[in-house]
């Protein structure tokens, strides 16, 4: 009785001092926040470079909100979805598969292809050819392969008479890869290029050219740039790493574990990249909040986008609504010029495009000019929207009537012409200043909908622990 008495009071003894370590900060309905999860937060969005910075009171509210929206996106079942575990897992897997690779694979496939390489070589040095090649079509008529043959013993005898072997491969080369190199390819190995091309080059000293000879796509002279043994292994190692690296390596050796540990347990890779999840994150914070942000952002933006910004975009007689009730915050310090600029192929179509959407709405002055003036050919280019001065040249002489402003036609459609009104204190409509309105308007549905989950949930914060926050 006393051994299990003992073990009761080291077990309370232990959970005191870890909450001592790491005390609760707040809870959302219920659900505890350490400090150590908030202080995550919190320095990743208050680090250098960020503009809006937040005191730790400020943010502590703004996180609760963020809590919430999770919340309510759980109880919407939203992390049921397959599109959202699809996306989250993939943002979680590209931390987790690489602790799947054990300590040394990725050294272990490096030295194994550099000695790939090695074998490769067949005991043979690396070469550097440069070359000019004269192509033939595996049709070729005799007249084109004699024609062929006249052009590379002409281009030889120059090389013989001691022209520049780059300058005249620039020239005459119809290999376009290499000619504007001077002809000069990368360096090769054995069983790299075609047997007749190695053949020649392997038989040259540095600087020898060819004589021509004939390949299977036409005819060709080579010349030796240069001979060199592979590079050691340490000389080599970053550049293979990073091929290695580029072409998935990572992801290859970890699904060789994955595939392992499925065979011998009859896991699917899904249940067993859930099971490392857990262990992985339970040895590292910094990870297992990393990972919590990714679950809690995506529902997030799911939950804002589904019931918030969505909707409110779309919702024409709200936003009219909300932009008529806040007018006076949309209002502008100099005029502006809500209407369009239009450039014509033909001068008589200024006044019939005019007279074209005169007593349309705006919205429809698109989709008149193009059924009408562009059906089968652009004869009408059209930018529309509000612009204030200084913004389009046209707009500012033709409209705003500024005598210094030169009119700039676009190429092909010299005849400009403006429709639509000035407007002097603000906006007409919301649809002058839209993504002002929309962006507005969502944000103000999205403090309603925090407004709602403060009433709907449950939280509270530990002012004591929160003053403890980077301060322990």
């Amino acid at each position: 009785m006393k051994k299990i008495f003992v073990s009761f009071a080291l077990a309370a003894i232990a959970l005191t001092a870890a909450a001592q370590e790491d005390p609760i900060v707040m809870r959302i309905n219920g659900t505890p926040v350490t400090r150590s999860e908030f202080e995550y937060n919190y320095n990743k969005n208050n680090s250098e470079g960020v503009i809006d910075k937040k005191n730790i009171e400020e943010y502590a509210e703004l996180f609760v909100n963020y809590k919430l929206k999770v919340l309510a996106a759980l109880d919407d079942h939203l992390d049921t979805l397959s599109s959202y575990q699809k996306e989250f897992r993939t943002y979680r897997d590209q931390q987790i598969r690489p602790l799947l690779v054990p300590e040394g694979a990725k050294e272990s496939e490096c030295r194994a292809y550099y000695d790939d390489m090695i074998a490769r070589l067949q005991g043979k040095q690396l070469l550097q050819p440069a070359h000019i090649l004269i192509l033939l079509k595996q049709d070729a008529t005799e007249e084109e392969r004699a024609a062929a043959k006249v052009t590379i013993d002409s281009v030889y005898q120059a090389l013989k008479d001691g022209a520049d072997f780059a300058e005249l491969a620039k020239q005459v080369s119809q290999d376009p890869g290499s000619a504007a190199r001077g002809g000069t390819l990368p360096w090769v190995g054995p069983n790299q290029l075609v047997k007749e091309f190695e053949d020649v080059a392997y038989s040259l000293e540095v600087n020898e050219i060819s004589e021509p000879f004939l390949m299977p796509y036409g005819y060709d002279i080579v010349k030796l740039m240069g001979k060199k043994d592979l590079e050691p292994y340490e000389e080599l190692h970053d550049m293979i790493m990073k091929y290695l690296e580029g072409q998935g390596l990572e992801t290859h050796l970890s699904q060789q574990v994955l595939d392992s540990i499925a065979g011998q347990n009859e896991k699917t890779v899904e249940q067993i990249l859930d099971e490392k999840t857990e262990e992985f994150c339970a040895k590292d914070n910094e990870l297992k909040y990393l990972v919590q942000e990714y679950h809690d952002g995506l529902l997030l933006f799911e939950e804002c986008n589904t019931r918030i910004w969505e909707p409110a975009a779309k919702d024409t007689v709200s936003l009219a609504a909300y932009f008529k009730q806040n007018k006076k915050q949309y209002a502008w310090d100099e005029p502006h010029y809500s209407g369009m600029v239009y450039y014509c192929k033909d001068a008589a179509d200024v006044k019939a495009v005019k007279k074209l959407v005169k007593k349309l709405p705006q919205d429809k002055w698109m989709s008149a000019i193009r059924e009408t003036f562009n059906k089968d050919s652009i004869m009408v280019r059209v930018e529309r929207r509000v612009f204030k001065k200084g913004d389009n040249a046209n707009i500012d002489n033709l409209a705003f009537k500024v005598k210094s402003a030169e009119l700039k036609p676009v190429k092909g459609y010299p005849n400009i012409g403006v429709f639509g009104k000035v407007l002097k204190k603000g906006p007409a409509e919301w649809t002058d200043v839209s993504n002002q309105v929309v962006s507005d308007y969502q944000r103000f549905k999205e403090d309603e909908f925090v407004a709602e989950l403060r009433k709907r949930y449950t939280f509270e914060i530990d002012k004591e622990v929160l003053a403890t926050v980077n301060n322990h």
